[in-house]
């Protein structure tokens, strides 16, 4: 599909409540068409079919909706680890909203099965100055990492991820809530010891705190474990 077919196609499915309703939700996102993001994954599908490759090679950055169309290409389409490393090197740069970063991570299926590649092309990221490239790294390894061969170092990553900005920082929180729920003993020992500042850590214990994953027992220690809040307003 063309450029200007795909631009058709998306405004034909626009919806003028959501496209309103996902500006607010999403800083970031102008210019936005306003399409469900299950039907611009349909599409992804079915390019990722055809010759993706001509696609990616030309794709349009104008939109939210080109921009998430590529981070499910990338996902989607058949091919070795190494060129789909390759094209996720490329559109990293392009990402400024949480949820082109989150709909690019969560659909990079391929790292469960790569992980050792994914992991090795991830880390130079982690000193980004980019506040999103950080976010990636966070939310890739919450989405693919967190099982009993890399939590230790899933975990120590999380306490590396030093971005001001604040959608790395609560990647980071969504991270360290999402670990505890599935290695609660390990992450709490991380709790007790780490260098998250005050505003990311009491985000990650309230995270736990909602999480229907976490016991109340649990929630009962955890309630006791958040800091003072931090006194930068004045």
């Amino acid at each position: 599909m063309t450029n200007e077919e795909i631009r058709c196609f998306l405004t034909e499915h626009a919806d003028e409540k959501y496209k309103t309703f996902n500006s607010g939700l999403i800083p970031g996102t102008d210019p936005i068409i306003g399409v469900r993001v299950p039907v611009m994954r349909g599409l992804a599908k079915q390019i990722a079919k055809g010759d993706f490759r001509t696609y990616l090679a030309a794709a349009s950055d104008e939109t939210y909706e080109e921009l998430s169309l590529q981070a499910f290409v990338i996902g989607y389409a058949k091919m070795e680890i190494s060129e789909r490393l390759s094209y996720a090197a490329a559109f990293l740069p392009k990402i400024h909203d949480w949820s082109v970063n989150d709909g690019f991570c969560a659909t990079f299926q391929a790292a469960k099965k790569h992980r050792e590649e994914v992991w090795e092309f991830l880390m130079p990221y982690c000193d980004s100055e980019r506040e999103f490239d950080q976010r990636v790294v966070a939310v890739m390894l919450m989405d693919h990492f967190l099982v009993d061969e890399y939590i230790d170092r899933v975990l120590a990553v999380y306490d590396s991820l030093k971005h001001e900005g604040y959608y790395c920082r609560m990647g980071v929180a969504w991270g360290v809530a999402t670990a505890y729920a599935k290695f609660p003993e390990k992450t709490h020992a991380f709790l007790l010891e780490n260098h998250l500042d005050d505003d990311t850590y009491n985000k990650a214990i309230q995270k736990m705190l909602e999480s229907y994953r976490v016991t109340p027992e649990a929630k009962a220690v955890l309630r006791g474990m958040k800091r003072k809040a931090s006194q930068q307003e004045a």
